[in-house]
Protein backbone atom coordinates (compact mmCIF):
# COMPACT_ATOMS: atom_id res chain seq x y z
CA UNK A 1 0.00 0.00 0.00
CA UNK A 2 2.76 2.40 1.18
CA UNK A 3 4.43 1.79 -2.74
CA UNK A 4 0.73 2.83 -3.90
CA UNK A 5 0.73 5.99 -2.65
CA UNK A 6 4.78 6.70 -3.38
CA UNK A 7 3.93 6.17 -6.97
CA UNK A 8 1.17 8.46 -6.85
CA UNK A 9 2.95 10.70 -5.54
CA UNK A 10 5.94 10.91 -7.37
CA UNK A 11 3.38 11.16 -10.70
CA UNK A 12 2.11 14.28 -9.24
CA UNK A 13 5.28 16.31 -9.07
CA UNK A 14 7.55 14.57 -11.96
CA UNK A 15 4.72 14.67 -14.58
CA UNK A 16 5.04 18.10 -16.77
CA UNK A 17 3.06 21.21 -16.02
CA UNK A 18 2.13 23.08 -18.99
CA UNK A 19 -1.06 25.83 -19.77
CA UNK A 20 -4.39 23.30 -20.64
CA UNK A 21 -7.76 24.53 -20.89
CA UNK A 22 -10.44 23.56 -17.88
CA UNK A 23 -13.75 22.77 -18.61
CA UNK A 24 -16.27 24.75 -16.67
CA UNK A 25 -19.37 23.11 -16.73
CA UNK A 26 -18.67 19.85 -19.00
CA UNK A 27 -19.65 16.58 -19.03
CA UNK A 28 -17.20 13.63 -19.28
CA UNK A 29 -16.86 9.82 -19.58
CA UNK A 30 -14.67 7.48 -17.78
CA UNK A 31 -13.73 4.08 -18.21
CA UNK A 32 -11.32 2.20 -15.48
CA UNK A 33 -9.28 -0.45 -15.33
CA UNK A 34 -9.52 -1.78 -11.39
CA UNK A 35 -7.52 -3.45 -9.20
CA UNK A 36 -9.24 -3.92 -5.47
CA UNK A 37 -8.16 -5.47 -2.23
CA UNK A 38 -9.86 -6.48 0.34
CA UNK A 39 -9.40 -5.61 3.95
CA UNK A 40 -10.99 -8.42 6.02
CA UNK A 41 -10.31 -11.49 7.55
CA UNK A 42 -9.78 -13.69 4.83
CA UNK A 43 -6.59 -15.82 5.28
CA UNK A 44 -4.96 -14.79 1.71
CA UNK A 45 -6.66 -12.67 -0.94
CA UNK A 46 -5.41 -13.35 -4.60
CA UNK A 47 -4.86 -10.21 -6.95
CA UNK A 48 -8.25 -9.02 -8.20
CA UNK A 49 -9.37 -7.30 -11.09
CA UNK A 50 -12.41 -5.35 -11.87
CA UNK A 51 -13.63 -2.18 -13.59
CA UNK A 52 -15.43 1.15 -13.59
CA UNK A 53 -17.44 3.50 -15.76
CA UNK A 54 -18.01 6.95 -14.65
CA UNK A 55 -19.89 10.08 -15.74
CA UNK A 56 -18.62 13.55 -14.67
CA UNK A 57 -20.38 17.04 -14.62
CA UNK A 58 -17.75 20.12 -13.94
CA UNK A 59 -19.61 22.52 -11.42
CA UNK A 60 -16.48 24.82 -11.97
CA UNK A 61 -13.23 24.75 -13.04
CA UNK A 62 -12.07 23.24 -9.93
CA UNK A 63 -15.19 21.28 -8.38
CA UNK A 64 -16.72 18.47 -10.13
CA UNK A 65 -19.86 15.66 -9.68
CA UNK A 66 -19.30 12.58 -10.45
CA UNK A 67 -21.98 9.48 -10.76
CA UNK A 68 -19.86 6.08 -11.06
CA UNK A 69 -20.80 2.00 -11.42
CA UNK A 70 -18.11 -0.66 -10.15
CA UNK A 71 -17.71 -4.32 -10.77
CA UNK A 72 -15.63 -5.95 -8.34
CA UNK A 73 -14.93 -9.32 -7.72
CA UNK A 74 -12.78 -10.34 -4.75
CA UNK A 75 -11.45 -13.95 -4.44
CA UNK A 76 -9.11 -15.60 -1.58
CA UNK A 77 -8.65 -18.48 0.59
CA UNK A 78 -11.36 -18.89 3.60
CA UNK A 79 -9.96 -18.33 7.04
CA UNK A 80 -11.78 -20.82 8.48
CA UNK A 81 -11.79 -24.12 5.92
CA UNK A 82 -9.55 -24.87 2.90
CA UNK A 83 -11.97 -23.78 0.68
CA UNK A 84 -12.02 -20.45 -2.24
CA UNK A 85 -13.89 -17.46 -1.21
CA UNK A 86 -15.48 -15.05 -3.68
CA UNK A 87 -17.42 -12.12 -3.51
CA UNK A 88 -18.99 -10.53 -6.78
CA UNK A 89 -19.52 -6.55 -5.75
CA UNK A 90 -22.00 -4.09 -7.94
CA UNK A 91 -20.99 -1.03 -6.67
CA UNK A 92 -23.59 2.39 -7.27
CA UNK A 93 -21.57 5.44 -6.24
CA UNK A 94 -21.88 9.47 -6.62
CA UNK A 95 -18.91 11.98 -5.19
CA UNK A 96 -17.57 15.06 -5.48
CA UNK A 97 -14.46 15.96 -6.64
CA UNK A 98 -11.73 18.89 -6.02
CA UNK A 99 -9.21 19.94 -8.61
CA UNK A 100 -6.27 21.48 -7.72
CA UNK A 101 -4.34 21.92 -11.18
CA UNK A 102 -7.61 22.21 -13.40
CA UNK A 103 -4.69 24.59 -16.25
CA UNK A 104 -1.92 22.30 -16.12
CA UNK A 105 -1.48 19.33 -18.05
CA UNK A 106 -1.10 17.12 -14.64
CA UNK A 107 -4.03 17.46 -12.11
CA UNK A 108 -4.09 16.42 -8.68
CA UNK A 109 -7.37 15.84 -7.42
CA UNK A 110 -9.26 14.68 -4.85
CA UNK A 111 -12.48 13.28 -3.92
CA UNK A 112 -15.26 11.53 -1.08
CA UNK A 113 -18.74 10.34 -1.92
CA UNK A 114 -20.89 7.45 -1.41
CA UNK A 115 -22.40 3.98 -3.04
CA UNK A 116 -24.90 1.48 -2.57
CA UNK A 117 -23.79 -1.82 -2.85
CA UNK A 118 -25.04 -5.41 -4.30
CA UNK A 119 -23.32 -8.05 -3.88
CA UNK A 120 -22.95 -12.38 -3.84
CA UNK A 121 -21.01 -13.91 -1.67
CA UNK A 122 -19.94 -17.97 -1.63
CA UNK A 123 -17.85 -20.20 0.05
CA UNK A 124 -18.23 -17.63 3.33
CA UNK A 125 -17.16 -18.70 6.72
CA UNK A 126 -19.51 -16.98 9.13
CA UNK A 127 -22.00 -15.53 6.42
CA UNK A 128 -25.06 -17.46 4.85
CA UNK A 129 -23.65 -17.67 1.01
CA UNK A 130 -26.44 -15.48 -1.40
CA UNK A 131 -26.82 -11.79 -2.60
CA UNK A 132 -27.34 -8.93 -0.62
CA UNK A 133 -27.93 -5.53 -1.59
CA UNK A 134 -28.56 -1.94 0.56
CA UNK A 135 -24.73 -2.29 2.34
CA UNK A 136 -23.24 1.68 2.30
CA UNK A 137 -19.90 2.78 1.40
CA UNK A 138 -17.83 5.99 2.84
CA UNK A 139 -15.28 6.84 -0.13
CA UNK A 140 -12.36 9.15 -0.33
CA UNK A 141 -10.02 9.12 -2.70
CA UNK A 142 -7.15 10.98 -4.66
CA UNK A 143 -5.45 10.69 -8.44
CA UNK A 144 -4.19 12.73 -11.08
CA UNK A 145 -5.44 13.66 -14.58
CA UNK A 146 -3.02 14.09 -17.63
CA UNK A 147 -4.01 15.61 -20.87
CA UNK A 148 -2.84 14.00 -23.38
CA UNK A 149 -5.16 15.80 -26.52
CA UNK A 150 -7.73 18.08 -26.59
CA UNK A 151 -10.35 16.11 -24.98
CA UNK A 152 -8.79 12.94 -23.35
CA UNK A 153 -7.05 12.19 -19.89
CA UNK A 154 -5.36 10.01 -19.28
CA UNK A 155 -6.54 9.30 -15.01
CA UNK A 156 -4.95 7.07 -12.08
CA UNK A 157 -6.77 6.86 -8.63
CA UNK A 158 -6.48 5.15 -5.62
CA UNK A 159 -9.66 4.72 -3.34
CA UNK A 160 -10.48 4.02 0.33
CA UNK A 161 -14.04 2.73 0.88
CA UNK A 162 -15.46 1.68 4.39
CA UNK A 163 -18.44 -0.35 4.20
CA UNK A 164 -21.42 -0.18 6.39
CA UNK A 165 -21.14 -3.77 7.62
CA UNK A 166 -18.60 -6.73 8.53
CA UNK A 167 -20.24 -9.40 5.57
CA UNK A 168 -18.33 -8.16 2.84
CA UNK A 169 -15.78 -10.92 3.90
CA UNK A 170 -18.05 -13.51 4.71
CA UNK A 171 -16.71 -13.22 8.35
CA UNK A 172 -18.07 -11.45 11.34
CA UNK A 173 -14.80 -10.55 13.27
CA UNK A 174 -13.79 -7.78 15.43
CA UNK A 175 -11.23 -6.70 12.61
CA UNK A 176 -12.18 -5.89 9.79
CA UNK A 177 -11.66 -2.51 8.44
CA UNK A 178 -8.26 -1.04 6.90
CA UNK A 179 -8.34 1.09 10.43
CA UNK A 180 -9.84 -1.38 12.55
CA UNK A 181 -12.86 -1.42 13.81
CA UNK A 182 -15.73 -4.07 13.09
CA UNK A 183 -16.62 -2.40 9.52
CA UNK A 184 -15.02 -4.09 6.06
CA UNK A 185 -13.09 -2.14 4.00
CA UNK A 186 -11.25 -2.23 0.38
CA UNK A 187 -8.99 -0.43 -1.15
CA UNK A 188 -8.56 -0.02 -5.24
CA UNK A 189 -6.44 1.22 -7.70
CA UNK A 190 -7.76 2.37 -10.85
CA UNK A 191 -6.15 3.66 -14.72
CA UNK A 192 -8.29 4.83 -17.34
CA UNK A 193 -9.66 7.56 -20.05
CA UNK A 194 -11.68 10.22 -19.28
CA UNK A 195 -13.32 11.66 -22.13
CA UNK A 196 -15.12 15.58 -22.66
CA UNK A 197 -17.59 15.00 -24.82
CA UNK A 198 -19.45 18.35 -23.83
CA UNK A 199 -16.60 21.40 -23.41
CA UNK A 200 -19.76 23.26 -21.83
CA UNK A 201 -19.63 26.77 -21.75
CA UNK A 202 -16.09 28.26 -23.04
CA UNK A 203 -13.91 28.81 -19.91
CA UNK A 204 -11.73 32.10 -19.17
CA UNK A 205 -10.62 30.66 -15.93
CA UNK A 206 -6.99 29.94 -17.21
CA UNK A 207 -6.14 33.00 -19.21
CA UNK A 208 -7.38 35.11 -16.15
CA UNK A 209 -4.89 33.09 -14.30
CA UNK A 210 -2.12 33.04 -16.80
CA UNK A 211 -2.35 36.65 -16.75
CA UNK A 212 -0.84 36.86 -12.73
CA UNK A 213 2.03 34.59 -13.99
CA UNK A 214 2.95 36.36 -17.05
CA UNK A 215 4.93 40.00 -17.70
CA UNK A 216 2.13 42.60 -18.88
CA UNK A 217 3.82 45.84 -19.73
CA UNK A 218 2.02 48.60 -18.09
CA UNK A 219 3.27 51.58 -19.99
CA UNK A 220 0.68 54.07 -17.79
CA UNK A 221 1.54 53.04 -14.40
CA UNK A 222 5.35 53.36 -15.27
CA UNK A 223 4.61 56.66 -16.84
CA UNK A 224 3.36 57.42 -13.40
CA UNK A 225 5.92 55.96 -11.37
CA UNK A 226 8.49 58.07 -13.70
CA UNK A 227 6.89 61.31 -12.50
CA UNK A 228 6.19 60.59 -9.18
CA UNK A 229 10.15 60.03 -8.54
CA UNK A 230 12.20 61.96 -11.07
CA UNK A 231 14.34 64.94 -9.76
CA UNK A 232 12.48 67.24 -12.32
CA UNK A 233 9.47 66.83 -14.21
CA UNK A 234 9.26 64.46 -16.77
CA UNK A 235 6.68 64.13 -19.72
CA UNK A 236 6.64 61.35 -22.13
CA UNK A 237 6.52 62.70 -25.70
CA UNK A 238 4.01 60.67 -27.80
CA UNK A 239 4.51 63.22 -30.18
CA UNK A 240 7.87 62.13 -30.40
CA UNK A 241 7.52 58.00 -30.61
CA UNK A 242 5.33 59.05 -33.51
CA UNK A 243 7.67 60.83 -35.84
CA UNK A 244 10.31 58.01 -34.74
CA UNK A 245 7.56 55.70 -36.50
CA UNK A 246 6.91 57.42 -38.96
CA UNK A 247 10.57 58.38 -39.98
CA UNK A 248 11.01 54.49 -40.07
CA UNK A 249 8.28 53.52 -41.90
CA UNK A 250 8.70 53.26 -45.73
CA UNK A 251 7.14 55.43 -48.33
CA UNK A 252 3.71 54.20 -48.95
CA UNK A 253 2.45 55.65 -52.20
CA UNK A 254 -1.06 55.65 -53.75
CA UNK A 255 0.57 52.36 -55.98
CA UNK A 256 1.26 50.56 -52.13
CA UNK A 257 -1.99 50.74 -50.94
CA UNK A 258 -4.93 47.96 -50.80
CA UNK A 259 -7.13 48.53 -52.67
CA UNK A 260 -9.77 46.35 -52.08
CA UNK A 261 -10.08 43.47 -49.94
CA UNK A 262 -9.85 43.12 -46.06
CA UNK A 263 -6.79 45.14 -44.57
CA UNK A 264 -6.03 43.32 -41.14
CA UNK A 265 -3.84 45.14 -38.43
CA UNK A 266 -2.08 43.23 -37.14
CA UNK A 267 -0.99 44.65 -33.32
CA UNK A 268 -4.04 46.10 -32.40
CA UNK A 269 -5.51 43.85 -30.17
CA UNK A 270 -7.80 44.44 -27.29
CA UNK A 271 -8.28 42.43 -23.75
CA UNK A 272 -11.10 40.15 -23.37
CA UNK A 273 -14.76 42.06 -22.83
CA UNK A 274 -12.94 45.11 -23.39
CA UNK A 275 -12.50 48.19 -25.72
CA UNK A 276 -9.70 50.36 -24.81
CA UNK A 277 -6.58 50.10 -26.66
CA UNK A 278 -3.73 48.31 -25.52
CA UNK A 279 0.05 50.27 -25.55
CA UNK A 280 1.05 48.17 -28.62
CA UNK A 281 -1.35 49.04 -30.33
CA UNK A 282 -0.98 52.56 -30.81
CA UNK A 283 2.41 52.38 -33.23
CA UNK A 284 0.54 49.92 -36.06
CA UNK A 285 -2.53 52.62 -35.70
CA UNK A 286 0.06 55.58 -36.59
CA UNK A 287 1.55 53.69 -39.64
CA UNK A 288 -2.42 53.68 -40.54
CA UNK A 289 -2.86 57.13 -39.99
CA UNK A 290 0.23 57.56 -42.90
CA UNK A 291 -1.17 55.23 -45.20
CA UNK A 292 -4.53 57.08 -44.98
CA UNK A 293 -3.25 60.42 -44.58
CA UNK A 294 -0.87 59.52 -48.08
CA UNK A 295 -4.94 58.61 -49.82
CA UNK A 296 -6.86 61.13 -48.82
CA UNK A 297 -9.76 59.19 -51.63
CA UNK A 298 -9.50 56.01 -49.96
CA UNK A 299 -12.91 54.95 -48.22
CA UNK A 300 -12.17 52.60 -45.42
CA UNK A 301 -14.89 50.47 -43.12
CA UNK A 302 -13.50 49.82 -39.87
CA UNK A 303 -14.79 46.58 -38.74
CA UNK A 304 -14.59 45.20 -35.01
CA UNK A 305 -13.78 42.00 -34.11
CA UNK A 306 -14.20 39.66 -30.71
CA UNK A 307 -13.90 36.29 -29.49
CA UNK A 308 -16.55 33.77 -28.85
CA UNK A 309 -16.83 34.34 -24.90
CA UNK A 310 -19.80 35.93 -24.13
CA UNK A 311 -23.67 36.23 -25.77
CA UNK A 312 -23.71 37.13 -29.70
CA UNK A 313 -26.02 40.49 -28.83
CA UNK A 314 -22.92 41.02 -26.02
CA UNK A 315 -19.91 40.48 -28.55
CA UNK A 316 -21.99 42.44 -31.32
CA UNK A 317 -21.71 45.57 -29.17
CA UNK A 318 -18.40 44.95 -28.17
CA UNK A 319 -16.95 44.82 -31.27
CA UNK A 320 -18.94 48.26 -32.59
CA UNK A 321 -17.18 49.73 -29.86
CA UNK A 322 -13.54 48.32 -30.63
CA UNK A 323 -14.64 49.80 -34.20
CA UNK A 324 -15.81 53.25 -32.65
CA UNK A 325 -12.82 53.73 -30.43
CA UNK A 326 -10.22 53.33 -33.53
CA UNK A 327 -12.59 55.32 -35.31
CA UNK A 328 -11.71 57.92 -33.08
CA UNK A 329 -8.40 57.48 -32.84
CA UNK A 330 -7.80 58.19 -36.80
CA UNK A 331 -9.80 61.44 -36.73
CA UNK A 332 -8.09 62.69 -33.64
CA UNK A 333 -4.58 62.21 -35.91
CA UNK A 334 -6.23 64.19 -39.03
CA UNK A 335 -8.13 61.27 -40.93
CA UNK A 336 -11.55 62.74 -42.13
CA UNK A 337 -14.33 60.94 -40.64
CA UNK A 338 -16.50 61.35 -43.91
CA UNK A 339 -13.77 58.65 -44.82
CA UNK A 340 -14.29 56.29 -42.39
CA UNK A 341 -17.62 53.86 -41.66
CA UNK A 342 -17.64 51.73 -38.14
CA UNK A 343 -19.07 48.12 -38.35
CA UNK A 344 -18.99 45.54 -35.65
CA UNK A 345 -18.69 42.12 -36.73
CA UNK A 346 -18.99 39.78 -33.44
CA UNK A 347 -17.54 36.74 -32.74
CA UNK A 348 -18.70 35.81 -36.24
CA UNK A 349 -15.80 35.71 -38.76
CA UNK A 350 -12.90 34.38 -36.39
CA UNK A 351 -9.25 33.94 -37.80
CA UNK A 352 -8.18 31.21 -35.23
CA UNK A 353 -9.09 28.74 -33.33
CA UNK A 354 -11.49 30.07 -29.91
CA UNK A 355 -10.57 27.15 -27.93
CA UNK A 356 -6.78 28.40 -27.27
CA UNK A 357 -5.66 31.51 -25.66
CA UNK A 358 -3.68 32.34 -27.91
CA UNK A 359 -6.56 32.12 -30.56
CA UNK A 360 -9.09 34.55 -29.09
CA UNK A 361 -6.63 37.09 -28.66
CA UNK A 362 -5.94 36.96 -32.32
CA UNK A 363 -9.79 36.72 -32.64
CA UNK A 364 -10.23 40.23 -30.97
CA UNK A 365 -8.59 42.61 -33.83
CA UNK A 366 -9.49 45.20 -36.21
CA UNK A 367 -10.24 44.95 -39.72
CA UNK A 368 -10.23 47.40 -42.32
CA UNK A 369 -12.19 47.04 -45.29
CA UNK A 370 -11.23 49.60 -48.16
CA UNK A 371 -14.29 50.80 -50.08
CA UNK A 372 -13.01 52.67 -52.60
CA UNK A 373 -12.53 55.98 -53.67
Amino acid sequence: MKKLFFVLIVLTFSLSMTNAQASKDGWAFGVDFVSPRLFGDIAAENIDFGGRVLLQKNLSERAALRFSFDYLMFTGQNAVAPIKFTNNTMKFGLGAVYNFLPCEEFNPYVGMGGGILYYTVKNAAAVKDGSYFGELTADFYFGGTYNFSEDWFLKVELSENTVSTDKLDGIKAAQGGLFGGSLDSYTSLGVGLLYYFDRGTTSTYCDELAKGITANIDYTKIEDIVRKYATTPANVDYNKIEDIVKKNTPAMGKEKVITSGNWVLVGVNFESGKSNLSSESYPVLVNAVQVLLSNPDMKVEVQGHTDNIGSDSFNKKLSEQRAETVKRFLVAKGVAASKLSTVGVGSSNPVSDNKTAEGRSLNRRIEFKVLGK
